[in-house]
């Protein structure tokens, strides 16, 4: 028998159990390959967990450690200071507050994107796989963060909690698509990209609500940063791992994803009436520069930096072109970003008239 009939014998030999079972995991999934990368470093996924998430009950701070005690005797005094640190806010700094929060109270939205990333899902509701893990604890404490600003603004009096409820539920209802396409790789691009301009914004909140003379504010935004850092880190530090096994499919996907724009999680916003409050909103975080086309620029520059692209070896002379492309969009997008703002500074920025604060303009 030739060595070509040998072949072709075993090609044509019944599998075994355990191959046929292998084989059938694998067509489950769009991204097999993608699938296994991320399995393969679960037990890393098991150690971030343990480590870069915080403990919960009592030994995690809480919406109420920020707010006052009405079960305390003075809990009239605690408001009254309280409320008389929120009249000191700005309007302007007051809407990009209600943004943030109607961003993070969407997280009903961010848990369903998360359980789309092949391999990364959830399929009892209590799996206790290493990806089943981390996405629960994530949300866990993500929903510390809605809860604590939808509170701050409730206690503070200064804003129409009906209309920013409604925006709420509208945004929740339209949901939003990242572009993740249920790829982990693609999902892992996405929240490395915008736990860091969450970060960013809700740091610059701080700082102005610091500047405007309310320090619970500040102390309170400080804090969902801090979160939303060590959140930033872990989805990082993921991506480092898919480079470590599969530098050419991160590249890949990497490079797509940029082609476009990254996806703002509360492009969708509406509170019924305004067609254009997400712009808007955007266009006073950009004016207060709690988020601007600049910080989009710095982020992708961070992210290279951070994944050290430009000095990756071993790659394909395909993946080397896209490394090459993705290495001088943040120069480009810095160009087009600051003619941009230099253009709306000397032209003027636009005030809108939001719902939110009863019809004020910021």
């Amino acid at each position: 028998m030739t060595p070509k009939e040998l072949e072709s014998m075993k090609a044509t030999a019944p599998k075994s159990k355990e191959e046929v079972t292998k084989e059938i995991a694998r067509s489950r999934y769009l991204y097999p390959k993608h699938v296994e990368v991320i399995r393969d470093f679960e037990p890393f996924v098991d150690e971030t967990t343990d480590k870069m998430l915080l403990e919960t009950g009592e030994n995690a701070w809480q919406p109420q450690d920020y707010l006052p005690d009405m079960t305390r005797e003075d809990w009239a005094e605690q408001l009254k200071e309280f409320r008389g640190q929120a009249e000191c806010v700005q309007d302007d700094t007051l809407v990009v507050l209600i943004g943030d929060m109607v961003t993070e109270e969407a997280l009903p939205t961010y848990q369903t994107l998360l359980n789309t990333f092949e391999g990364c899902d959830d399929p009892n509701g209590d799996t206790q796989n290493s990806w089943a893990r981390w996405s629960r604890g994530w949300t866990s404490e993500e929903n510390r963060h809605g809860d604590l600003l939808n509170k701050y603004l409730y206690l503070g009096g200064r804003c129409d909690m009906r209309k920013v409820e409604e925006t709420i539920q509208h945004l929740i209802t339209s949901g939003f698509n990242p572009g993740a396409e249920q790829d982990p790789y693609r999902g892992f691009v996405y929240t490395s990209f915008q736990e860091r301009a969450t970060k960013i914004s809700h740091g610059n909140v701080a700082r102005l609500a610091k500047q405007n003379g309310d320090a619970n504010l500040a102390k309170i935004c400080a804090m969902i940063a801090g979160d939303e850092g060590r959140h930033e880190k872990a989805y990082q530090s993921f991506c480092d791992k898919v480079i470590e096994r599969d530098p050419d499919g991160f590249i890949d996907v990497f490079a797509d994803m940029m082609k476009g724009q990254i996806v703002m999680p509360a492009e969708l916003m509406t509170d019924g009436n305004d067609p254009k409050l997400y712009d808007n909103f955007a266009t006073v975080a950009q004016k207060l520069g709690v988020y601007t086309a600049i910080d989009y620029a710095e982020i992708l520059e961070f992210l290279l930096q951070r994944w050290d692209l430009e000095n990756m070896t071993g790659l394909s002379a395909e993946s080397d072109e896209k490394r090459d492309f993705l290495c001088r969009l943040p120069a480009r997008y810095k160009k087009l970003a600051t003619r941009s703002m230099n253009k709306a500074e000397k032209e003027g920025y636009e005030s809108f008239p939001f719902s939110w604060i009863k019809g004020r303009t910021a």
